[in-house]
């Protein structure tokens, strides 16, 4: 984050040359503040706003190991967005994720990802409808 509030603050000072008011953004963590790590996300969306819940899965074995497993999904939080909150998350995390393969390379995804002309249309891409 501190590469994001110093190019604010470059914006900021820059708009104060222009003779515009300048803006300081502070951030805060409120006391109950926690950080999860997630394995994935799954959620919706209404006209009114985007929902993503981020989870980790475990593994329950059951029986021998030819016998069907069961996974637990554990939502760990649930965050809810506009649509320009969640336009503005896209773009920050296509900024950084560029950035990051240009320094480190290309991600590797566990799940291939597939070509363009063979993804399925937008209406089909998901399973999950509406909120988690």
């Amino acid at each position: 984050m501190a590469e994001d509030v110093e190019s604010r603050e470059n914006v900021e000072s820059v708009a104060s040359k222009k003779g515009k008011k300048s803006i300081t953004i502070e951030f805060v963590k409120p006391e109950d503040f926690r950080q999860i790590y997630a394995i994935g996300a799954a959620g919706g969306h209404s006209p009114y706003d985007f929902r993503i819940g981020f989870y980790n899965d475990t593994p329950k074995i059951f029986g021998d190991s030819s016998e069907s497993r069961v996974i637990e999904r554990r939502v760990e939080a649930e965050i809810i967005l506009s649509p320009v909150a969640a336009l503005e998350l896209n773009r920050w995390l296509t900024q950084h994720i560029n950035e990051y393969e240009s320094v480190f390379g290309q991600i590797a995804s566990a799940i291939p990802r597939p070509r363009k002309e063979t993804m399925k249309p937008v209406e089909d891409s998901t399973e999950i409808h509406g909120y988690i």
